[in-house]
Order: C-alpha cells, then structure tokens, then sequence
C-alpha cells in the first residue's frame, strides 16, 4: 500500500524574510540596506537611464528626424490562400467572418488581405485593405473587392 502523505521537498517552502525588527532578529537597525545613501532612504530610486549625475546618453545625444511610429497602422495580415477551403462561391469575407473562421485573432483591428497563393471562389471582400495583387487575384475569379472610404485622406487635393 503506498503512502499518500504529500508534502513540499525539502527547502522547497521558505519563510518570507521580516526586516526591520530590531537587532535581535539578525535583519534589524539598518535593515539589511546599509549605511546611509541614497538607497538606504525610503523613496530612494533613481529613473532609468539615471548615470549618478552625469549628463544621461538620451540627452547628451542629438534627437532629429521624423518617427511615424506614433501614427502607423498595424494591420493583421490575412492571405488569399487562406480563404480557399473556408469560404464558399458568393460569400462576403469580412472582419467579423474572419474572426469567426478564426484567421484573425482581434475583430476590432483593421484587416489587410495580400495575394499569395491562389484563389478559385468568387468572393466579396469587405475590408479594410487589399494589396493590387490580391485584388486582381479575386477579381480574375469573379469576386469583388468593397473597400471603406478613406478616412482623413485628401483624395480631393
């Protein structure tokens, strides 16, 4: 009969260790912090890229030029190979759809459609984007491409 009595190996629960309680306890007066200085006082932390003083790298250099980072469009990339075996001739392959059929994995993110692969179902795609390939792809099997309007473009200008 084995022994059912299960228990943590051997050093595998420590106690959490109790600063500040006086010298008796092994970890009183200063606290295992040291004498004095600044990470010695509560509140005592610096921000990082902090060099002791010193003038930080991220100011010593120059900062020039142009990020588009702040205002790019991330897109979650969907192929035409893809949509082969999911949809059927007449369907409408759209951001909800998508997601449904799991290709994508967030439905309130834009959706951009590229051309790798090939496709012989006519569909209507409603997204956010489509490359040229693709969309000479779906259009040569009969399908159409509905894109939204475009936003915050001067089409006009």
């Amino acid at each position: 009969m084995p022994d059912f009595n299960l228990h943590a190996p051997e050093g595998a629960s420590k106690r959490k260790r109790i600063v500040g309680r006086g010298d008796s306890s092994g970890s009183g007066g200063t606290a295992g912090r040291g004498n004095k200085g600044q990470q010695s006082r509560s509140g005592g932390k610096t921000y990082p890229g902090f060099e002791g003083g010193q003038m930080p790298l991220y100011r010593r250099l120059p900062h020039r030029g142009f990020s588009n980072y702040p205002f790019r469009k991330e897109y979650q990339i969907v192929n035409i190979r893809d949509l082969e075996g999911k949809y059927k001739a007449g369907e409408t392959v759209d951001t909800v759809s998508l997601f449904m059929k799991g290709l994508i994995r967030k439905p309130e993110m834009p959706v951009k459609v590229l051309g790798e692969g090939k496709i012989s179902v006519a569909l209507t795609l409603s997204v956010d984007a489509v490359s040229s390939s693709a969309k000479a792809k779906i259009e040569a099997a009969g399908g159409k491409v509905e894109l939204p309007a475009a936003t915050g473009s001067s089409a006009d200008a």
